[in-house]
């Protein structure tokens, strides 16, 4: 496979495959809202499984099916894997930091902090849970979640814009309004700190060349940090 492009603001657009480009895009905006219906029904009104898991499978066919490759969505082999692991080591480094020491301090002059996800009291100096919560961290939130909102949703947002630069980057905004609520469970503070955390992985995701290994990684590394983070104490 051909690697990504190296520029932020790539030169030119993924091609947008299909006979009749209308009907193809009134189709990926019903599959965004949707999926924003899939979201909210889950993490707010509870009248529908769970989100990343049909939005896993649903995005898989999806592709699949319009798109005929997985590189559509951004499962393509990179020109360089070191390059990608610098890109999600920086975007980790700065979600965690700038998590810590903005947007959590700031939301908390208005709100209660984040609540801690499951298992996150459990972890504390108990190997076997942490190894669970590693095991889920690298499943369904690196990959589960990455697929289900950076490849799947992101590309049907920008399938509406004819996936121009521009239509990528409202797109970006769009799903990690949708991406903070996936996480409501946590709060408004949890909310606002998920949807940063969403722009970060998306920023990833261009950077990269829109690919969606920056945004597993990048996301696999964050919540692993968090799992270190939790077994032994250190925020406490």
């Amino acid at each position: 496979m051909k690697g990504e492009s190296s520029s932020i603001v790539p030169s030119s657009t993924i091609p947008f495959p299909s006979a009749n480009p209308l009907a193809s895009r009134l189709l990926s905006a019903f599959e965004l809202f949707f999926g924003a219906f899939i979201v909210i029904g889950h993490n707010v009104f509870h009248i529908v499984p769970n989100e990343v898991i049909v939005l896993f499978v649903l995005g898989l066919i999806s592709i699949r099916l319009r798109d005929g490759r997985w590189s559509a969505m951004g499962f393509k082999r990179p020109a360089s894997w070191r390059r990608i692991l610098l890109i999600a080591l920086a975007a980790a480094a700065l979600r965690i930091l700038l998590g810590e020491f903005v947007i959590e301090p700031l939301t908390g002059v208005f709100w209660p902090e984040p609540a801690a996800p499951a298992l996150a009291n459990e972890i504390t100096g108990n190997m076997k849970i942490a190894a669970l919560a590693l095991l889920v961290v690298w499943s369904f939130a690196a990959f589960g979640e990455e697929i289900a909102y950076r490849g799947y949703l992101l590309t049907r947002a920008a399938d509406i814009g004819r996936r121009s630069v521009a239509a990528y980057w409202i797109g970006i905004v769009l799903v990690s309004i949708l991406f903070g609520y996936g996480h409501y469970y946590k709060g408004t503070s949890g909310v606002i700190d998920s949807g940063v955390a969403g722009l970060i992985l998306g920023i990833a995701y261009m950077i990269a060349g829109r690919n969606l290994w920056a945004c597993v990684l990048t996301h696999g590394f964050i919540d692993t940090f968090a799992v270190i983070d939790a077994f032994f104490g250190w925020s406490n």
